[in-house]
């Protein structure tokens, strides 16, 4: 009888643990809305930003991805993979990259290079340094398509260099980010990394690139390169594969291999789930040995 009572008693604790667990990883985490300052060419301009902090007990600081938005702007691709992260204990900051330009995103209304955008990258990352609540040496990009594209230019030296100071990305995942021009287009040198790993999530069905582009891209890097990426190619994917929102047929010129053309943006939940473990799944496992 008192063996059974105990065993009840124990089982108890552990629902109500199991229970409050739940509770906390379901909290909502801190909001803000901010303004960050850029540097740039013409002075000081700015970027505005979603700024999301998990609820924690734990007063030691903790790690934190930058979020980078497609030509499309911001939209729900952000916000599905902000949530899996905060509730990992990842606090997020998800950049509009369009608003303070006056843009409405698209392929017709965007900067004229994502190398324009750099700078917004870069102030953000200087933001979540200086914040007490944010462990400047785990800080995190992703980027989805034109994100992915300064997700992958962050990684090198060559860019990182212009920031004037010894803060690097502890690591980068890019999704969809336009294989075909790495180390083929000026300004778009994909070596001398800063040393931080790099995650490339793509679809064999992307209208930007063909099935082979982004593994060949990877198989011609140096060695100590090619060490840093990790390359996922979904077979049954099309270009942003995780915009969960309708279908839409858009037309490019940097599509096809630059030729130009019709990109089908193409949802698939089954994979996006899947690619947002992968993401999860990173993340940790970097700011763990971090």
């Amino acid at each position: 009888m008192l063996k059974n009572a105990f065993l009840i008693s124990i089982s108890l604790l552990l629902c109500q643990f199991s229970l409050s667990a739940t509770a906390a990883k379901n909290q909502l985490p801190h909001i803000f809305y901010v303004n960050i300052p850029v540097q740039t060419q013409d002075g000081v301009g700015q970027v505005s930003a979603q700024y999301r902090l998990p609820r924690s007990e734990n007063p030691s600081p903790m790690p934190a991805v930058v979020i980078l938005h497609n030509s499309g702007g911001v939209d729900s691709t952000g916000k599905f993979y902000a949530k899996a992260l905060n509730n990992s204990g990842i606090a997020t900051l998800e950049l509009d990259l369009w608003g303070a330009r006056g843009l409405l995103g698209g392929t017709d209304n965007r900067p004229e290079s994502p190398q324009e955008t750099l700078p917004d990258v870069f102030a953000a990352l200087h933001y979540l340094v200086e914040r007490e609540e944010i462990d400047a040496e785990r800080i995190g990009v992703i980027g989805f398509s034109w994100g992915g594209v300064l997700s992958m230019l962050t990684a090198t030296e060559q860019y990182m260099s212009m920031t004037g100071t010894p803060y690097r990305f502890a690591g980068h995942v890019a999704h969809y980010p336009l294989c075909w021009v790495y180390n083929r287009v000026p300004g778009f040198e994909f070596d001398n990394l800063t040393g931080a790993p790099v995650m490339i999530q793509t679809g064999a069905l992307d209208d930007y690139d063909q099935p082979e582009t982004c593994p060949l891209m990877v198989s011609s890097l140096g060695e100590v390169e090619k060490d840093l990426v990790e390359l996922k190619v979904y077979k049954n994917a099309y270009h942003a594969w995780d915009r969960l929102e309708p279908e839409l047929l858009v037309t490019d010129p940097t599509s096809h291999l630059g030729t130009g053309g019709e990109v089908l943006l193409s949802p698939n939940k089954k994979i996006a789930k899947r690619s947002r473990r992968k993401v999860v799944n990173f993340f940790q496992e970097l700011f763990e040995e971090n």
